[in-house]
């Protein structure tokens, strides 16, 4: 009988007082539906709403229910990066707590991590998004598939599964938005295998996106071009792979070294 998954799911939460608890009770009940070995996180990223009020109350309820508040803002990057630096379980899912995306259908994800899979990634069936944003999202996926040369069908759905132990071998520095192209760049230059899994994306409900403002995309822009010198043309993330790798076979002796992406699950 293969054993119970251990599971660490956390959501990045920024003004989603309207939201966020349904996100985290709903996680929370497919959790408990899935495993005995888990823990929810929430990493409050500065919000000026009642999302702390709402999450305190939550912790009241839900034992293991681990709340991170930051009164400063981290941007989305840096709230991801306490995310996974803060999980405790051999697998991690993360999602946003906007209530675009439905916790449930990590369900979906999970049969999809098998022994050779070290990223199961979401692709979104359909984007219900007014048509400003849909058009800029598939601009936006399209143009940095090409510079970056990527291999995934939808670089920045915020729907994934990933083993822990992808981040002893990748390390990330991204502050802003930009942290999904580079947790995939470096994975998939590091050779970690992924799978890929239909989900549906959902209305915005609650708030408005932190993302799609133009002197938001201004400074994505320069972002994404600082990005694209240090992966692609210094790619120094290569030598710092290397080092990590060796430090482990070093401790593993054993331990197979991922091997590049071949799959994709629909």
């Amino acid at each position: 009988m293969k054993p119970s998954p251990s599971i660490s799911a956390f959501f990045p939460a920024y003004n989603d007082a309207g939201t966020i608890a349904s996100m985290v009770i709903t996680v929370y009940k497919t959790l408990e539906e899935l495993t005995d070995d888990f823990e929810v996180i929430v990493v409050e990223n500065g919000s000026t709403d009642y999302t702390v009020e709402v999450l305190e109350e939550l912790a009241l309820h839900y034992p293991r229910l681990r709340l991170l508040t930051h009164r400063q803002p981290l941007g989305y990057g840096g709230a991801l990066r306490v995310g996974f630096a803060s999980a405790t379980r051999d697998l991690i899912f993360y999602t946003d707590g906007d209530a675009q995306y439905d916790p449930r259908e990590l369900k979906l994800l999970l049969p999809a991590m098998r022994d050779d899979v070290d990223i199961v990634n979401g692709w979104k069936i359909d984007r219900s998004d007014p048509l400003h944003r849909i058009i800029i999202g598939r601009v936006y996926n399209r143009l940095v598939k090409t510079l970056f040369g990527l291999r995934l069908k939808d670089v920045d759905c915020d729907f994934r599964l990933i083993r822990r132990s992808v981040f002893e071998v990748i390390d990330l520095e991204s502050d802003s938005g930009t942290i999904c192209l580079e947790f995939v760049k470096k994975t998939e230059d590091a050779g970690f295998r992924y799978a890929e899994v239909p989900v549906h994306h959902y209305h915005r409900a609650y708030g408005k996106s932190q993302f799609f403002n133009f002197p938001r995309l201004w400074r994505t822009g320069i972002q994404l071009l600082q990005l694209w010198w240090k992966l692609n043309l210094r790619r120094v993330h290569m030598r710092q792979i290397a080092r990590r790798r060796a430090a482990l076979e070093t401790h593993t002796p054993h331990r197979t070294p991922p091997q590049p992406i071949e799959e994709q699950v629909s």
